[in-house]
């Protein structure tokens, strides 16, 4: 039974209630019965509005799934189609050209293009380690990892590889930093004189790439680089074990990489109740007073991890200066399906986790917004939130007036909550104009989200026909339509140095090699931000934006006026080829089944939200409820077409189980779902598949949450 108290109408998880009243709330100027009454006549007025918009995506839902019906087995026309979404207000008629007014964004959100980490805000270490992923080691990145080619050797330090390492390094320093005359990997001598950076008494071909140094300028300690908005910072120190081997004394090249980070409150996480909320608004709570720590032992011994400090410099003229040592944070609140017991209206219903998030992560941001000097996160006054899973403009409208709710209850200016928006749903995608428009005063972040987007793709049409396997999908030509789209109005929305346009997460934290194959494909499609799954691998993927000045990509995109076409967007990805030989229909369902059972287990016995799961071939790959929504969404979908039967699904699904067990053999925590196939998470699992089809939009979180719930009430 979950102890409560009564705050101005609600009845609030005392520890949720204790945390706010004596933790979030003090230092504010913000008094506890103002908070709760403002609170109380958030929930109890936008509640019934949050409602009459799950309501409409559901009516939109069942007309689309009717149209489908009626035309069974008839060829798909387009034309009708879409005139039939413009009819029933699906597909919306866009508006007149205009800008964004998005005002006070800081440098990280407006110009300084760079990687960008999604972390579980309710780990503290991760979240320390995503704030800190500011700067990273080449060095490190390209030792630590199969960047080069190769995995890193098992044992001691591999002189040969760190020669590698080492050349490697030099190769990206001519290439972003060339010296009249002198090659970085030749030099022995790094030091300012005149203001100038000196390498070998030879001078950088673009002076103005000189920062600033730390140290003696005849011998400095640190050299300061800028190149396409991003720091490097070269480390001197004849005393280190790279270093002392070095003619220069080179002893690592720093990077600036991870320029912003969102601190999830949302798909990577499993908060179910209030003990969960106040664990995740706690360490928000950290990040923004500047003093989360957490304690953990690694190799046999005690650390502790807190934020890093900024970077202090003497720039070429001789004037002291500091660079921020952290991140850009940006707090992800829940979308606008889920509701939690933490807090309970006047009529016994739950709140709407969306409108609780607004107002509490919000009060929090409050302490850096009043912070007179230290580890600032905002220099500009401004808190920035990441909304997700919004279906069209009219939600989008709504997430604008709750904030602006928000900020007058908080005392805050209006606008001081910058938006994020995801374009992650296909309502938005059609109409991301619109839903630009809806919040133009705030609007700081659009970004496309592939796994939720491929999830809500099939969920729409699933009565259209049975979809093409997960790796045709990411072929068909409504993807690139879809991420090109993106670009395309998010620049002529006028977002380019106001905001971030962003791109989706790099699944494989294994496989840096591919990565920096794949991944500099992203600011050359012209976004200034991509999601990468570690800090090591925000570090390599900054290479892409040493290479690619995103900026001039905007601008040459802009100017030539390109645009693709909703039309494209609309096409459904349905299999054109549907005799499927039956070792091909299992090895699909399997891999879904799969990553559906590795990422379910975790998150229903031990509430981790986020996990790095093995697929049917041992390659890690990052999940969360975006990628589960995907592949629960496939199987629902070959399942009501016929394509695989109830029974099959089920043998699949124990079968999995069991090769899931023994991936997690080692894992002192972890509960074997086999032999009897009868815990919470199994069921789970079974019923995210099996009753996948009327699932809200195809969403995981509504059965995830009540199993987590059922788990923990059973203790």
């Amino acid at each position: 039974m979950v102890d409560r108290t009564e705050r101005a109408g609600l009845q609030v998880d005392t520890r949720l209630a204790s945390f706010i009243e004596a933790h979030a709330l003090p230092g504010t100027g913000v008094k506890a019965g103002e908070f709760w009454t403002a609170l109380s006549a958030l929930a109890h007025d936008f509640g019934p509005r949050n409602t009459a918009l799950l309501d409409k995506r559901e009516s939109l839902q069942k007309q689309i799934d009717d149209w489908h019906k009626a035309r069974a087995n008839q060829p798909h026309d387009h034309e009708a189609y879409k005139a039939f979404l413009s009819e029933i207000g699906y597909l919306l008629p866009e508006g007149g050209d205009f800008e964004i007014e998005t005002a006070n964004t800081d440098p990280e959100i407006a110009r300084v293009p760079g990687p960008q980490l999604v972390v579980p805000i309710t780990n503290a270490r991760y979240a320390l380690n995503a704030a800190n992923a500011r700067w990273g080691s080449l060095y490190d990145g390209l030792y630590g990892t199969d960047a080069m080619g190769s995995a890193p050797p098992k044992g001691g330090y591999d002189k040969g590889r760190g020669a590698r390492v080492v050349a490697r390094a030099r190769v990206f320093l001519d290439e972003a930093f060339p010296v009249e005359g002198v090659s970085h990997a030749d030099a022995r001598r790094y030091h300012v004189q005149g203001g100038a950076l000196l390498v070998d008494d030879q001078p950088l071909i673009q002076p103005d790439k000189f920062r600033g140094y730390r140290g003696h300028p005849k011998a400095p300690e640190a050299v300061l680089l800028c190149n396409n908005g991003l720091h490097v910072e070269l480390v001197f120190d004849r005393t280190h074990m790279i270093g002392a081997r070095d003619q220069a004394g080179l002893a690592d090249v720093r990077l600036e990489a991870a320029v912003s980070a969102i601190m999830d409150c949302e798909d990577s996480v499993a908060c179910v109740d209030g003990e969960d909320k106040a664990l995740a608004y706690a360490n928000w709570l950290g990040l923004m007073k500047g003093d989360l720590t957490d304690r953990f032992v690694k190799n046999g011994q005690e650390m502790t991890r807190a934020l890093n400090p900024d970077l202090e410099f003497v720039g070429p003229d001789g004037t002291p200066f500091a660079i921020k040592g952290r991140a850009l944070m940006l707090v992800r609140n829940v979308g606008h399906l889920m509701t939690n017991p933490a807090i309970l209206l006047r009529d016994g219903s739950e709140i709407y986790e969306g409108l609780m998030d607004a107002m509490v992560t919000a009060l929090i941001a409050m302490h850096d917004l009043s912070k007179p000097g230290g580890l600032r996160n905002s220099h500009t006054g401004s808190v920035y939130v990441v909304k997700p899973k919004m279906h069209g403009p009219e939600e989008v409208g709504f997430a604008d007036e709750v904030f602006t709710f928000v900020e007058a209850a908080l005392g805050l200016p209006q606008y001081t909550v910058k938006l994020g928006i995801m374009d992650e749903e296909r309502r938005t995608s059609v109409n991301l104009k619109e839903c630009i428009r809806a919040a133009r005063h705030r609007v700081a972040f659009i970004n496309t989200g592939f796994l939720d987007r491929t999830g809500d793709e099939i969920h729409t049409s699933m009565e259209a026909g049975p979809f093409s396997r997960k790796d045709f999908i990411k072929r068909k030509g409504w993807i690139g339509a879809y991420e090109a789209r993106n670009v395309d109005i998010g620049l002529e929305c006028g977002l380019s140095g106001k905001a971030q346009i962003g791109k989706g997460m790099w699944a494989m934290p294994d496989q840096m090699a591919a990565m920096l194959e794949a991944k500099i494909e992203h600011p050359k499609a012209g976004a200034n931000c991509a999601w990468v799954p570690s800090p090591t691998a925000a570090t390599l993927h900054a290479l892409h934006y040493h290479r690619v000045d995103v900026f001039a990509v905007q601008a040459k995109l802009r100017k030539g006026g390109r645009r693709a076409h909703v039309d494209a967007v609309l096409e459904i990805p349905l299999a054109a080829f549907r005799k499927w030989r039956p070792e091909q229909v299992r090895r699909e369902v399997e891999n879904n089944a799969q990553g559906i059972l590795g990422y379910v287990v975790r998150w229903i016995d031990q509430g981790v939200g986020c996990s790095k799961v093995p697929d049917i071939n041992d390659v890690g790959l990052m999940e969360d409820r975006a990628t589960c929504r995907i592949s629960s969404q496939h199987i629902a979908n070959w399942l009501h077409h016929g394509i695989v039967s109830r029974d099959e699904v089920m043998d699949i699904m124990k079968r999995m189980a069991e090769v899931v067990d023994r991936q997690n053999a080692g894992d002192a925590a972890y509960r074997p779902m086999a032999p009897g196939f009868d815990g919470i998470a199994f069921q789970a699992a079974c019923e995210l598949v099996f009753e996948g089809r009327v699932q809200p939009s195809g969403y995981t979180e509504p059965v995830l949450h009540r199993r987590r719930l059922e788990l923990k009430a059973a203790g």
